[in-house]
């Protein structure tokens, strides 16, 4: 899906250009900013014109490219807490992708007064959003993660060597969908065993190869290496093109059903913390070497892999066989 640029006021597509030339997000990231920004105005020309009650569909069908600056200054605080509350109560949005749409707005209405300077006050400086409680991220234990790997073990089909290197590295090295997509051959070197990752906001960061995924690759790689194709992509669908997001997503799925363990709301970016939690519970890694490897901007997201220590601590207390020891009276 690309932006509509013909379709959006200047002043928005001029704000999308800041955030891919200039401050150079991910192409999926300025997407995600544009959808925000866009279902925001949306909502805002429905209130302005007095519909008293405004639903998904008709954002869908309001046109927001006659939009001025004139309009945005007009803009208060008032209005943004009423689109807050039709997140809340008609797409029943929950707290934290409530939390990513307000900051999308203060980004976008920061760039229209700080930057583009075409606004004297930017209405969300005293916006207060209550921040989503963090809750402990899902993971696999280290058995369940091998009982995921055996569900591709032990076919010679080129698809499921192929599927096999994939879970290997997703549980690895921690790798986001979008990054394992986006690797091509030339992001291998076996030879250091090392391959280069490109990360959110097109940052690089080098991640080294265990045994494990140096064998999955190599034996992956003499079926890739076979295959007649001008595609730079390290993963092929079977049209031998660059694998999809959606279709890694459905081998995933496919194998969390095989190895009996669907329906507990995993997914690739659960196997992302998987990794994560293995290394840091299991392999001793410690927290800034970790952040390092998982390609994080700060340190406060790879603190919550030290709760799940925490939690693994206080399980093992509670199942210790004295624990339900008490002195006879």
């Amino acid at each position: 899906m690309k932006i509509p640029y013909k379709e959006n006021p200047d002043f928005l597509n001029e704000y999308i250009t800041h955030l891919s030339v200039v401050k150079g997000l991910a192409d999926s990231t300025v997407m995600g900013y544009y959808q925000d920004i866009r279902q925001f105005l949306r909502f805002y020309l429905l209130d302005q014109a007095g519909n008293a009650r405004i639903t998904e569909d008709m954002l869908a069908e309001t046109k927001i490219r006659d939009m001025t600056i004139s309009d945005i200054k007009k803009i208060t605080l008032k209005d943004i807490y009423k689109y807050y509350n039709f997140l809340s109560s008609v797409c029943a949005n929950k707290g934290k992708i409530r939390c990513r749409k307000g900051s999308s707005l203060r980004s976008f209405f920061h760039y229209l007064t700080t930057q583009a300077r075409e606004l004297d006050h930017n209405p969300t400086e005293n916006l207060e959003i209550s921040s989503p409680r963090n809750s402990l991220p899902k993971y696999l234990n280290l058995n369940e993660s091998m009982d995921l790997l055996e569900t591709k073990a032990d076919s010679e089909s080129p698809a499921e060597i192929r599927d096999y290197c994939i879970l290997t590295l997703f549980l690895n090295c921690g790798l986001r969908l979008g990054e394992l997509v986006a690797l091509n051959l030339s992001s291998l070197d076996l030879l250091e065993e090392k391959m280069r990752i490109m990360g959110k906001g097109s940052k690089e960061r080098i991640i080294y190869l265990n045994s494990a995924c140096l064998t999955a690759l190599e034996e992956y790689l003499k079926i890739r290496r076979e295959t007649e194709t001008d595609d730079p992509a390290l993963f092929l669908s079977n049209q031998k093109k660059r694998i999809s997001r959606r279709r890694v997503q459905q081998i995933v799925e496919d194998s969390l059903k095989k190895a009996g363990l669907s329906g507990r709301g995993l997914s690739t970016h659960k196997l992302r913390h998987t990794a994560a939690t293995l290394m840091y519970q299991q392999g001793g890694t410690d927290i800034l070497t970790l952040k390092s490897i998982l390609g994080h901007e700060s340190i406060a997201t790879t603190q919550i892999y030290t709760h799940l220590g925490e939690t693994a601590e206080r399980e093992a207390m509670h199942n210790s066989p004295l624990a339900g020891t008490k002195r006879k009276k």
